[in-house]
Formats: structure tokens, C-alpha cells, sequence
């Protein structure tokens, strides 16, 4: 008898130390996990974006990989799909919801006067519910076909998978964009608490186990640090503007405390909270450290005395200029500005994958149920 229970009690701690298996990931977000909604909707992302990896742009914001892009790989998974992308999509290991330039809060006339883009995290979860009611029509229809089945999930593996948010940066910008870091703060609330509705969604949609990425230290960022100057005072030790760092600090707080409350309403389910914030500073704070450049001085594009957009061109004293890539990307954080390099992402990427930045400290590879 006691060899019996022996044998069960290792059999029950090897079985809780075996790596996960998620079938599908579903990720709903901005441009810091957009692999091509955003592209194949309103003009192609143009070149130097994706020669890094792909040697052509991808749909992208970077010269390569993305950190969902890493992810999928540490779970052996085929990147993700771009919901809308009507020529290569394969949903058959999960979808890509995220769009470059949306937000939390739903897509106003001033939102997208600004720039920003309709395709808000209500619409994402608008097209997540399409895509799994759709998918079980397609299932359980006399007119079953396998050629189409074979590029969907199976039913059953919408609650088995792992859903990804990594959104709000963009509510933040358009804030500091067009009023006060009071304001902003004092806004936060209102747009947690639709973030949280989204996730309350999702979970009566199935899903179970989350992968919550706060927000980045948007007070690090080149577009806002050489374009407008931080004054002494304003300045943190890395060189960014202390009082926007200060409302992301403010937002990945309350994030943080919604979280924990949702933990306790949406029963059986499994809410990881992960620091990106942390992971991003630390590698601006410590850039040479770690092998790069100046985290101010981005790859592609110029900022200062010029302005070039990356990929695009402009006339700079009476001669057109291109917004041309570095010679050497994988010593740079920044690729255009506001987005990171591939080796960045990729650096960012390890440092979260074990858990140690996350609430509760789970690795992504034992996140599941």
C-alpha cells in the first residue's frame, strides 16, 4: 500500500511540472502585437519594416519579430494570424485580433481624427465572437468540409487556449496627445473598467486562462523624449519623461488591482498579470549594458533637427529623403520611434517568459489550468 501511494505521489509531482500544451492562442491588442490587421486594412506596411526576418514587410511594426511572435514560439505554435488578412490566414492554432493605433475605449470621431484607429478592443472582441460562431457552424454543418476545417480550431479548443491582451498604451498617448497627465490619470478608471468588460466577455466566451501585459514606459519613448525634451526637473535617471512614465505607472496599477478582483468573480479561471513595463525599462535604463545603443536613437526614420518616418519620405531642405533603415538593427532598441527592434522584443521576450515578471510568478509554458 505504501508503494502504491508512493508511486501516485511522484506520478502526481511530475504530472504538475510537465510544460503546458496550449492548441491555440488568441491575442487582442495594438501595434505591439499586430502581425498585419492594420496592413492588409489600410495600406500596406512599407519597407524597411520586416527585412530583418522576413526580408519584406509582414504587417509588422518592427524590423522583425514581434514579442507574440516569441511567444508562439516557446509554445510551439505557427505565428498567428491577422484576422483580416484574406490571403494567408490560418486559424487552425488561433487569431490575431490586434491592430496598430486602437485603444481600450471604443474609436470616437476624435480618436481617429488624431490618428488612431477604429478597430478598438470592443470591435477585436466583436470579430473574436464572429470567428468562434462561425467556426461551430462550419463544424456542425451538413456541409462540412475538411479543406476549411483544416485551417480552424476545433471547437473544443477555444476554452483550452491561452488569450493574450496587450492593449492600452495607445489610450495613454492620445491622453498626453491632447490634454493634461492629470487628466490622464483621472481617466484611467473609466478605461479599466472597460478593459475588464472585455475580459468578463471573453471569459463567458470560453476562455479561461489569460495572459495580461501591462503597459510600456511610454515616457521612454524617442517620438516623446527628442521631440519634446523632458525639462530637468521631468527627467528620470534613464533620460525619459518622468511624469508620463508616471501615468503608466498609474494605469498598470489599477490594472493590476482589476486584475486581482476578477480573480475572484470569473471562477475557474486563470488571470496572469505580466510587467512589461519593468522588462522595457530595464533594458532603456540599462541599454549598454545588454549590448545597445543610445535607447533614444531609433533605427529607422529620424527624429530632431528632421523628421523622416520610417519607410516614408520627406523634403529636408529642398531634397526628398527616405525614412531609410540602420546599418545594424540588432544593436538598437528602437526601430521607428515608438516601436521596438526585433532584438529588443526579443530580449523583452526572455525576460518574461519565466514568470518572474508575472502575478502569480508562472512560467507562460506552465500557464495553463
Amino acid at each position: 500500500m505504501a508503494a502504491a501511494i508512493g508511486v501516485l505521489l511522484v506520478a502526481s509531482l511530475l504530472g504538475s511540472s510537465c510544460a503546458c500544451h496550449f492548441p491555440a492562442i488568441y491575442n487582442l491588442g495594438d501595434s505591439n502585437s499586430d502581425t498585419g490587421s492594420v496592413s492588409v486594412t489600410f495600406g500596406r506596411v512599407p519597407h524597411p519594416y520586416g527585412e530583418t526576418y522576413f526580408g519584406r514587410p509582414s504587417g509588422r511594426y518592427s524590423d522583425g519579430r514581434l514579442i507574440i511572435d516569441f511567444i508562439a514560439d516557446e509554445l510551439k505554435l505557427p505565428f498567428l494570424s491577422a484576422y483580416l488578412d484574406a490571403i494567408e490566414s490560418n486559424f487552425r492554432h488561433g487569431a490575431n485580433f490586434a491592430a496598430s493605433g486602437s485603444t481600450i475605449q471604443p474609436a470616437n470621431g476624435e480618436l481617429f481624427g488624431a490618428g488612431f484607429n477604429p478597430l478598438s478592443l470592443d470591435i477585436q472582441l466583436l470579430q473574436f465572437e464572429q470567428l468562434k460562431e462561425r467556426t461551430n457552424e462550419v463544424y456542425t454543418s451538413e456541409l462540412y468540409i475538411e479543406d476549411i476545417t483544416d485551417r480552424l480550431s476545433r471547437p473544443k479548443d477555444f476554452s483550452k487556449a491561452l488569450y493574450i491582451l496587450d492593449c492600452g498604451q495607445n489610450d495613454l498617448n492620445y491622453g498626453l496627445i491632447t490634454t493634461t497627465e492629470e487628466h490622464v490619470k483621472a481617466f484611467i478608471p473609466n478605461i479599466i473598467s472597460q478593459f475588464a468588460v472585455a475580459m468578463e466577455k471573453l471569459y463567458q466566451e470560453g476562455a479561461r486562462t489569460f495572459w495580461i501585459h501591462n503597459t510600456g514606459s511610454i515616457g521612454c519613448l524617442p517620438i516623446f523624449v527628442i521631440n519634446s525634451p523632458p525639462k530637468r526637473e521631468n527627467a528620470d535617471p534613464a533620460g525619459c519623461i518622468k511624469s508620463y512614465n508616471e501615468v503608466a505607472q498609474e494605469f498598470n496599477k489599477r490594472l493590476k488591482d482589476r486584475i486581482s478582483q476578477l480573480r475572484a468573480e470569473l471562477l475557474g479561471a486563470k488571470l496572469i498579470y505580466v510587467d512589461i513595463y519593468s522588462a522595457k525599462y530595464s533594458l532603456i535604463s540599462e541599454a549598454n549594458k545588454y549590448g545597445f545603443v543610445d535607447p533614444f536613437i531609433n533605427c529607422c526614420g529620424h527624429f530632431g533637427d528632421h523628421h523622416v518616418e520610417c519607410g516614408k519620405t520627406a523634403v529636408v531642405n529642398g531634397t526628398e529623403i527616405f525614412g531609410a533603415s540602420c546599418s545594424e538593427p540588432t544593436k538598437h532598441i528602437s526601430w521607428d520611434g515608438i516601436h521596438y527592434t526585433e532584438a529588443a522584443n526579443r530580449w523583452v521576450t526572455n525576460r518574461i517568459l519565466d514568470g518572474s515578471l508575472s502575478d502569480p510568478p508562472v512560467p507562460i509554458t506552465k500557464a495553463c489550468l
